[in-house]
Formats: C-alpha cells, sequence, structure tokens
C-alpha cells in the first residue's frame, strides 16, 4: 500500500527522453509546478541503451533541444555517450526536476486528477506521457521453430555477437539496412528478408517532411495507430544504400513462409540455411502503464489532437507519438503540450 499522497504537481511528465525534455524546459519558462519521471538510470532517453556502432552523422541526428543548441553532433564517438552527455548537461542547465531509475506501472484518472503508481504515489492534475517506444519490441512470429541465435534491434550490441554466422535480417527500416552494411562490413553472410518490396526514396526539400507529418497526423486523429517510420518515410537512399543494393546486399528475398530449426523458406518457394536472426522490426508504444484509463480505440490507437492532446479524456497529453515520434518532431511536441498542458490548468478550478 502507498500512503496517503499529501502533494498534488500540476503535471508530472513521463520519459526524459527528447521530447519529455522539451515539454520539461517550456512547462519550467511558464512556472508549472511539475516532475518528470524516467525510468532510465541516466539521462540520455532510449540512446543511451543504442549499440556502440550507431553515430551520429550520416543517417542519424538529433533535434536541438529547446535554447541550448548541440554544437557539434560528434560522428567520432558512440551516440549514446553523445546524447547522454548533452541530455544530462541540459537538465542540469536548466535545473529540471527528474528522477530517474523510476518507472512507472500504472496511471489512474481518479475525480479530477491522476494518481500515478511508480516507486511512490503519486498526485497530478495532468500528465504528459512522453515513454516513446524502446521498451517494447514487437518480435513477429512464423510458422515452424528456429533453434539459433536471436536478437532484436535493441539486443543487437555489435558485429561480433555474430560472428562466423550466416544472419538473416527480418525488417524493411532504417535499422535493418544498416545492420546489413555494418554485418557485411564485418564480413558476415546476410539475408534480408522484408514483407514488401524496399521502398527507397531520394528526399529533397523540407515538403516531404511536411507531408509525412500530416500523413500521420490524420491516423492519430481517426484513433487509428501510427504506421512505422518507414511505413510512412520510406528508405533514405544515400550513396552507401547504393552501393549495398549494387553489390546484392541490399537485396530483400521477399516474405517469410515458415521457419526451421536451421533454415528459412520464403515465399517464393527457396530455403536457405542461417545460423542467427537478426528482428529489426521495430517497436510499439510503450504504453501498457496506461491501460487502466481506456485510452486505446478498437483499432489500436489513441485519439488526440494535432498538439498531443487526448479527445476522449481531459488533462492527458501525448508526445514522441505519431507525428511526434520523429527527432525533428519529438522537440516541437513537447512545446505543444506544455502549452496544452499550461492552458488546461488555467482553465480548471484547483
Amino acid at each position: 500500500m502507498f500512503p496517503v499522497t499529501l502533494y498534488v504537481y500540476s503535471t508530472i511528465v513521463i520519459g526524459a527522453g527528447q521530447a519529455g525534455l522539451s515539454a520539461a524546459y517550456h512547462l519550467a519558462k511558464r512556472g508549472v509546478d511539475f516532475l518528470v519521471l524516467d525510468a532510465n538510470p541516466e539521462p540520455g532517453g532510449a540512446w543511451q541503451n543504442r549499440w556502440d556502432t550507431l553515430t551520429l552523422g550520416a543517417t542519424h541526428h538529433i533535434h536541438p533541444l529547446p535554447d541550448f543548441p548541440l554544437e557539434v553532433q560528434d560522428s567520432s564517438r558512440p551516440a549514446s555517450q553523445v546524447v547522454k552527455e548533452y541530455y544530462g548537461e541540459y537538465e542540469r542547465k536548466f535545473a529540471l526536476p527528474v528522477r530517474h531509475s523510476v518507472t512507472v506501472s500504472s496511471v489512474q484518472r481518479v475525480d479530477d486528477h491522476f494518481e500515478v503508481y511508480a516507486d511512490q504515489r503519486y498526485t497530478a492534475r495532468t500528465i504528459i506521457n512522453a515513454t516513446g517506444t524502446w521498451t517494447n519490441p514487437f518480435w513477429p512470429v512464423y510458422p515452424g521453430h528456429f533453434d539459433g541465435l536471436q536478437v532484436h534491434t535493441n539486443g543487437f550490441v555489435s558485429p561480433a555477437q555474430f560472428a562466423g554466422k550466416r544472419v538473416l535480417v527480418v525488417g524493411g527500416g532504417a535499422s535493418a539496412t544498416q545492420f546489413i552494411v555494418q554485418l557485411r562490413e564485418a564480413g558476415i553472410d546476410t539475408l534480408w528478408s522484408t514483407r514488401q518490396a524496399p521502398d527507397w526514396r531520394e528526399v529533397t526539400g523540407t515538403e516531404w517532411g511536411l507531408e509525412v507529418e500530416r500523413q500521420v497526423n490524420e491516423r492519430t486523429r481517426a484513433g487509428l495507430p501510427p504506421k512505422s517510420v518507414v511505413g510512412t518515410t520510406g528508405l533514405l537512399l544515400n550513396e552507401r544504400m547504393r552501393a549495398g543494393i549494387e553489390s546484392g546486399a541490399l537485396v530483400s528475398r521477399g516474405k517469410i513462409a515458415r521457419l526451421e530449426s536451421d533454415a528459412v523458406l520464403f515465399t517464393d518457394g527457396s530455403r536457405e540455411h542461417i545460423d542467427a536472426i537478426l528482428w529489426a522490426t521495430g517497436f510499439r508504444h510503450a504504453h501498457r502503464h496506461l491501460r487502466e484509463l481506456k485510452l486505446h480505440t478498437a483499432a489500436g490507437g489513441i485519439v488526440m489532437a494535432d498538439d498531443g492532446v487526448s479527445t476522449t479524456m481531459p488533462g492527458i497529453f501525448f508526445v514522441g507519438y505519431g507525428a511526434s515520434a520523429s527527432t525533428l518532431g519529438a522537440t516541437r511536441a513537447g512545446r505543444k503540450a506544455a502549452l496544452a498542458a499550461s492552458k488546461y490548468l488555467a482553465s480548471v478550478p484547483t
């Protein structure tokens, strides 16, 4: 049993990644009394858990946090280190009230406020949920059974995990293509499986990003779950990816029909021996702690306005969901949610 809560925060932010820190900055700027709860042991959001070979630069970038630009996105060190330092310095510079190593297990609506259950019970008038996806990997299920090594994206450390093995990489997103390139460069044989033909795109101009955001917002307004990132953006076709396509490394074998103890059968009838599977199959939003609020539609999405406001339950706001799941959208979404929460707090009696 948790003790009776004596203090009521105006807002509790769940998650201290990019979107959560952006929201925290704008709440502090407006004098809102708030607290940030984050499950990670240190600053850095999900970035601190990424593999050491992932660097900022050619493919991955982070959008700056408010009022604190990241002058150099150092590509010589792991992104996990760079972002961890940047986020940590941000928390200190703006004296943001972030509590790390605090996992929220449940949020409940009680009368006109929310009860948040974690290391203790917290009470808040509003909630900004910024939990992202990293802790909720999606593992697809296929007929048959494979006995070899299986690793998901969030368990990837380095190509050394797969030394001497023939690896099936499954997934049509950017992580899958980058894994294949890294594994091939390390002398590891790979096969690639995607459900659909890879959607390569040459991206130019800013209108592309606006169109992607429009498509995602259209789904969330309708209560539909967001598509995978690649389902909306496609795959960026740069010189490194072109070389992979020309070499045959980035040519998909199509869908999996069945798995065997040491092999994969594709829907075209071909069979290949494999020693390991790297599941680059994406993530689902980490919303289990919100299940008692019953926010999801029958289709599996959360109905919300473009600024992250839940249209079914007053007082709860989402960032890092839908269009704001990208690094570009997350900072902007944090500001919108903080403004919406401030407006809501001013409109209801204390």
